[in-house]
């Protein structure tokens, strides 16, 4: 397995960015696709986006296309998360997460997770 461990949250007006990162150790980051998902309180946590090993493919959201990038590194082994035209909506606690066997929206099919970095956004 591999273990993740992100930073980059931080408390930003609306309309604002943020660049997460996800820093990889352990296995082979490169064979895994990797996601971001992020829960509010009193939520679910749900599917932002995912980035495929190779990068040659990325899903989003509908609630972020547009606004927020997902991007790899494997010879850094991070993936970061640009976060553009941030809405009050957006606040959560975001998760990186390493999938081996395919690039979904299923969090259950993602077997590694980071502790999580708090993102807060001001109206």
């Amino acid at each position: 397995q591999v273990q993740l461990v992100e930073s980059g949250g931080g408390l930003v007006q609306a309309g604002g960015s943020l660049r997460l990162s996800c820093a990889a150790s352990g296995s082979t980051f490169s064979i895994y696709a990797m996601g971001w998902f992020r829960q509010a309180p009193g939520k679910e946590r749900e599917f932002v986006a995912v980035i495929s090993p190779n990068s040659r493919n990325t899903y989003y959201a509908d609630s972020v296309k547009g606004r927020f990038t997902i991007s790899r590194d494997n010879a850094k082994k991070t993936v970061l998360l640009q976060l553009n035209s941030l809405k009050p909506e957006d606040a959560a606690v975001y998760y990186c997460a390493a999938d081996r066997f395919g690039t979904g929206e299923n969090k259950r099919n993602y077997e590694s997770w980071g502790q999580g970095t708090q993102v807060t956004v001001s109206s």
